[in-house]
């Protein structure tokens, strides 16, 4: 995410933040830098000067002169500017009235009907809400049908509805049925258009006034850049928005539709998509983001991200496991790859970890996921037997293996001496200086190119260090 503005501003403030001493002239040279990195990155023009001068004005004061640590100083000034351009503080949903309604308004393309499944699930799963879906798009084929598959993936119900319907009474019929059966939130899901045109607003201002909800969200692209900030305008003068929720954040290198939208409509960012599986949506905290875009990595998201995927119930059975002296087999070793491929893999971790970006990419670049992947499917190539008792596996078993697995026996054999590793491991855990004795055997422990076996082993290879 960002991965271009991200670059090039690290790039900038490091050469200025390791400086003893600021003048107005190596402030003026790395804020015309920021200019042009932000300006590359499609950072709408009027957003782009009012960030330069709110960061000009601070760093050339006493702000910065009396710090004992000027180049630290000015990043601070950089990143907290850079939250206050995208709204400064978290703003959660206002689920009002009894059914709270949600309208979801956009451009056709922009992902309208994935991001109502994915905010149904979010509040089923997060808020504990019990949500009705409906669909009002009586013009795109296949439409309802599309949010009627989604609602079933994600666990909630979907308000039937037919494309010779008008839209209001599809709306007003919904929210009758809402009130009946008590749903905490019903989610209407709009009809887009290639373009904003009269009779596309027309429509929606009707069903806004027949639903009268307490959140109007516009999804937009944020591959389209300043684009998206200008058509969330347009929106915003017909419509009372209450929020924005960016999609394909996941895929936008750039990062100008996340710094432009809430300066240019005054409307805060509430969420951002992800990626295309359902669970990939996140609520938008400036800091956060500002963090991520100036490398300084996002370990809140990162805790509770964890907090929220990892299963607890198996991390305490292998613990006392462990404990008992029982070992760490295969199936265990399986149960590890599962919960990191949860957490979306190496370099999702690595780049909420400060100073852990360039490594993120590397992780990326080197395919660790794909080896864990190969990993696992070796594993489910074996009997429960084998996992529990690798250590007896011959020739044969190894070749039966290797072609259920798709795998060469070099990937078995590493397998193998990986897991031997992870044992060890796990058995120092039992005694004193736990902690330590773990952080010292991590480095064996990543797959093939992210560890000491690999290509990118020690320090001098870009890998990890040995102790975090």
């Amino acid at each position: 995410m960002f991965e271009s503005l991200s670059d090039r501003l690290s790039q900038t403030l490091r050469s200025i933040s390791g400086n003893a001493r600021l003048t107005e002239d190596n402030i003026k040279d790395t804020l015309r830098e920021v200019r042009m990195a932000l300006l590359e990155a499609d950072v709408a023009l009027p957003v782009v000067k009012s960030f330069i001068e709110q960061v000009r004005e601070r760093a050339v004061g006493q702000e910065v002169s009396k710090a004992l640590k000027p180049g630290e100083q000015f990043l601070k000034i950089v990143n907290e500017t850079l939250t206050q351009v995208m709204g400064e503080a978290q703003e959660p949903l206002e689920l009002k009235g009894e059914p709270a309604s949600i309208l979801m308004a956009g451009l056709q393309g922009a992902g309208k009907t994935t991001t109502v499944a994915k905010l149904a699930r979010f509040l089923r799963e997060r808020e504990k809400k019990k949500v009705l879906v409906v669909s009002t798009d009586v013009y795109r084929p296949a439409a309802m049908d599309q949010l009627q598959t989604l609602a079933g993936e994600v666990g909630v119900d979907c308000f039937p509805a037919t494309p010779d319907q008008k839209p209001q009474a599809i709306v007003a019929a919904a929210l009758q049925e809402a009130k009946i059966k008590f749903y905490d939130v019903l989610l209407v899901d709009t009809a887009g258009r290639l373009h904003v045109d009269e009779e596309m607003m027309g429509e929606i201002k009707a069903l806004h006034q027949t639903l009268k909800p307490s959140e109007t969200l516009f999804v937009v692209d944020a591959m389209t850049g300043q684009d998206a900030a200008n058509t969330a305008k347009a929106f915003n003068e017909a419509l009372p928005l209450t929020g924005v929720v960016l999609t394909k954040a996941d895929g936008d290198a750039r990062g100008g539709a996340a710094l432009s939208v809430r300066q240019i409509t005054g409307k805060p960012i509430k969420f951002m998509g992800m990626g295309e599986k359902t669970d990939a949506l996140e609520p938008f905290y400036p800091d956060r983001v500002s963090s991520r875009i100036l490398g300084m990595g996002d370990l809140l998201s990162l805790i509770e991200e964890a907090e929220r995927t990892l299963d607890k119930g198996k991390a305490e059975k292998l613990a006392k496991k462990v404990k008992k002296g029982k070992g760490f087999d295969l199936e265990d070793f399986r149960e590890q790859i599962q919960q990191m491929k949860k957490m979306g893999g190496m370099s999702s971790m690595l780049e909420k970890i400060p100073g852990m970006g360039n490594m993120a990419k590397l992780a990326e670049q080197q395919g660790p996921m794909k080896e864990m992947g190969k990993m696992e499917a070796i594993i489910n190539s074996m009997t429960p037997w084998e996992r529990q008792k690798p250590e007896l596996l011959n020739g044969s078993r190894k070749r039966r293996i290797c072609e259920g697995s798709g795998t060469q026996l070099q990937d078995l054999n590493r397998l193998i001496k990986q897991h031997k590793q992870m044992q060890k491991m796990m058995k120092k855990m039992t005694n004193k200086g736990a902690v330590a004795n773990m952080m010292r055997g991590m480095q064996g422990q990543m797959p093939p190119g992210m560890g000491g076996g690999g290509p990118m082993g020690g320090m001098g290879g870009g890998g990890f260090p040995p102790r975090f």
